[in-house]
């Protein structure tokens, strides 16, 4: 990948191409005035290093909405064992200082790793293309816990915004980028300017911040890349060293197993539909979390064709479960302590002569049939099977599942906000704080089936699979959908947190990997 990133608590001191500082603004001061730098052991600290990098950090001025960057360039005290010219970049340290926006409001991240994803990115990439660039990355922490976000939360947050920052997919000049040019090694300080954090505290963000970087890849990736197939071998790949069970139900077989939502949706493509069931059953478990994700490879729309304005983009309509497929992988790697089912709804919603047709009543997994008015609300589908699946199967006492299934969701909760429906107040509030600490934020929404399920009445069917009006809560009756299909008596006794991430599941043409880090911090880490 283009960026190698190691988290560690130990600081690289010397033959730095660039030393980057993140931080509040005031922060930064204090650090830089403390001593912070001194660990750069190459450079004359009391006549270039403290005036400059003081003189730089006041000069930012970030904003509420954006971070603010500069930076100093600073001779090394000792010359170039190679004998290289003055001019070299070798004989120099960058110092680069990039500071938070100076507002986070309480339903906001106090680390604010949106911005933080916009100002890294100048600094993280190669500058001189003469082999890999080492350089250390510092995020100065506050002085105490925040009232939305703990230290430790804040490391994760901060991470989260510097994995956004480099994607991994490219395929500029023909070629899947695969060389490494930039070595960043990330290190979290307090003030004073000591290391704040333990080796387990670093090794559970880098995986962390590693599954959020192959969710970003998987979502980037268009489909004639990552079809139904290729996506269901890349998820068997990832865990294939892992104590893991896969399962796996494909095509015709969908059919037999009563999974005709999946197979309704997907019979068209090429690449056939299939349910992914990843199992994870640690010795002494006590617990049962079931992980569901909509894996719509592409979506035209079906028959309900798109067209040629809202089609484009559409290879990330697996965000979902891009996004439940690498919090679960990054959750076992962390040695989650409870049984854990990951199920990925995969297909391709496509056209030809084996597509659904709006009329056409499809035979869910519930039992529950289903008339079809829309053949692009088509997520709802493959997923009220997979929740279905995952109550009869495996009885969880917490249901989540995640998709981006509304276009509604970015106009209810906006472009960095999830909206989550969920039937348990307790675990909506813990969703909310997750959110907040993780960095992937969310927004409850209404949670109200007497409402919402007269949307989807059907006079042929129990349902049709789309609202009667667009303007009654499309997101929570979206949702309600879904819900439709889970058993009244295990609604009654657990927890259902649906999570619709259509808008922050991308920033510009860039997947963010949002779910990832939100999801490892609601189940695992609990920060």
């Amino acid at each position: 990948m283009p960026t190698l990133l190691t988290f560690s608590p130990k600081v690289l001191s010397a033959s730095l191409a660039r030393v980057v500082v993140v931080g509040r603004q005031a922060d930064l001061e204090t650090f830089v005035r403390n001593g912070g730098l001194k660990f750069v052991s190459d450079v004359d600290h009391d006549n270039h290093v403290v005036p400059f990098a003081t003189s730089c950090v006041s000069s930012l001025s970030p904003s509420e909405f954006n971070g603010d960057s500069s930076s100093v360039t600073v001779p090394r005290t000792e010359g170039d064992a190679n004998g290289k010219d003055a001019e070299s970049p070798s004989l120099f340290c960058r110092f680069c200082f990039v500071a938070s926006p100076n507002a986070a409001s309480r339903y906001n991240s106090v680390v604010r790793p949106d911005a933080l994803a916009r100002q890294l990115k100048s600094f993280m990439s190669s500058e001189n293309g003469k082999g890999v660039e080492q350089f250390q990355v510092v995020y100065v922490l506050p002085e105490n816990d925040a009232p939305t976000a703990s230290q430790n939360a804040m490391t994760l947050a901060f991470s989260n915004g510097l994995s956004r920052a480099l994607p991994t997919y490219t395929r500029k000049g023909n070629k899947q980028e695969t060389s490494t040019k930039v070595a960043a090694n990330v290190t979290f300080c307090t003030l004073d300017g000591a290391v704040f954090g333990d080796d387990a505290l670093y090794a559970n963000v880098g995986m962390v911040s590693t599954s959020i970087r192959q969710c970003a890849h998987f979502v980037d990736t268009p489909c004639n890349e990552l079809h139904c197939t290729t996506f269901a071998q890349a998820a068997r790949d990832l865990v294939k060293d892992l104590p893991v069970e896969v399962e796996e139900i494909v095509g015709e077989e969908l059919v037999e197993k009563n999974l005709g939502g999946i197979y309704g949706v997907g019979k068209a493509a090429e690449n056939p539909p299939r349910l992914l069931i990843l199992k994870y059953t640690p010795e002494g478990a006590k617990d049962t979390v079931a992980l569901c994700g909509k894996g719509i490879v592409y979506d035209t729309g079906g028959l309900s064709i798109k067209g040629k304005t809202f089609m484009p983009g559409m290879k990330r309509d697996m965000g979902g479960a891009s996004g439940v497929l690498n919090a679960f992988i990054a959750c076992v790697r962390m040695g989650f302590e409870n049984n854990l089912y990951c199920l990925l709804a995969i297909a391709e919603n496509s056209v030809g002569p084996k597509a659904t047709r709006p009329d056409d009543i499809h035979v869910m997994y519930s039992g529950k049939t289903v008339e079809i008015n829309n053949t692009d609300a088509e997520g709802r589908l493959v997923l009220a099977d997979a929740v279905a699946y995952a109550v009869e199967k495996f009885s969880p006492s917490v249901l989540v599942n995640m998709c981006t299934l509304t276009g509604a969701q970015g106009v209810a909760t906006g472009k960095l906000h999830a909206g989550i429906v969920c039937n348990d107040e307790a675990f909506e509030h813990a969703a909310v704080v997750a959110g907040r600490a993780s960095g992937d934020l969310v927004h409850p929404l209404l949670y109200c089936p007497e409402l919402f399920s007269q949307e989807f009445k059907s006079s042929v069917a129990d349902m049709k699979n789309s609202v009667a009006s667009p303007k009654n809560a499309s997101v929570s009756c979206a949702a309600q959908f879904i819900g439709n299909h889970i058993p009244e008596e295990y609604l009654a006794n657990n927890v259902w947190l649906h999570i619709d991430m259509a808008y922050p599941s991308f920033s510009g043409e860039r997947a963010t990997g949002y779910g990832v880090a939100l999801l490892s911090q609601l189940l695992a880490l609990k920060w």
